[in-house]
């Protein structure tokens, strides 16, 4: 199981629950949130057997390979804002374990040249945010339905990472970026991000050139056949054309 030594000892009083095997973090938090329980409440597990992944995915989670858990939060920051912060926190603490740089896919996909190597999935539940968050650490490899699409950061640097390291770097992360303005967040996702501005990109079939964020955290997008749009939601990906 993962050492949460030093976890305790940097946050004594910060609430965890970990476990070997869970089916997805995410429906512990949620009946930890029904309950009340503390802002910064971690849920988490080596392995979880029906990881969720955002629209319902499926998200991987190999035991004892990567790091799942959920984070419940209780922010006034509305959803799409929190999903933005916790990629610019989860890209920060990434860097600053490994040293690899990732890539931020609007809204919630973190990247190592075009695989993914980390995800967020933020919900509302009674009040609170639950910020999901799944990375490929140590996966030696990927199943073969997503080798393509997705990489670990052993597969990219070539060795194995703790995940204790990872899990305490990323939860400094998310409460320092958690106190920081939305027109912050906004200007540390689009510096972190090629995805956000002057990038030929689909969306669910929609073809266009990036064009910045709006004022809440939503894509703005200028279609190839003339006009602005705002992307709410979809699959943002590369146009190969």
């Amino acid at each position: 199981m993962l050492d949460l030594s030093r976890l305790r000892e940097r946050w004594p009083d910060r609430e965890v629950h970990w476990r070997e095997s869970v089916d997805s973090t995410m429906y512990e938090a949620q009946r930890l949130a029904s309950l009340g329980c503390p802002s910064g409440t971690v849920v988490g597990a080596d392995e979880q057997t029906a990881g969720i992944g955002r629209h319902g995915h499926h998200w991987h989670s190999e035991a004892d390979a990567g790091l799942y858990f959920t984070a419940i939060l209780r922010l006034p920051s509305p959803a799409p804002i929190v999903t933005l912060m916790l990629g610019v926190a989860i890209q920060e603490a990434i860097a600053t374990v490994t040293g690899v740089r990732c890539d931020l896919r609007w809204p919630n996909d973190l990247l190592i040249g075009e695989k993914k190597v980390a995800g967020i999935l933020a919900q509302l539940h009674e009040g609170a945010v639950l910020a999901g968050i799944g990375i490929n650490v140590n996966h030696a490899a990927l199943p073969v339905n997503i080798e393509d699409v997705a990489t670990s950061l052993r597969l990219v640097t070539g060795h194995g990472c703790r995940r204790d390291d990872l899990l305490l770097s990323a939860l400094e992360s998310i409460d320092q970026h958690a106190a920081l303005s939305k027109e912050d967040v906004l200007r540390l996702f689009a510096r972190g991000s090629s995805y956000v501005n002057g990038r030929r990109v689909t969306v669910d079939g929609m073809r266009g050139v990036t064009s910045g964020l709006d004022a809440d955290g939503f894509l703005l997008l200028e279609k190839e056949n003339g006009g602005r749009t705002l992307i709410l939601a979809g699959g943002v990906r590369p146009d190969p054309a």
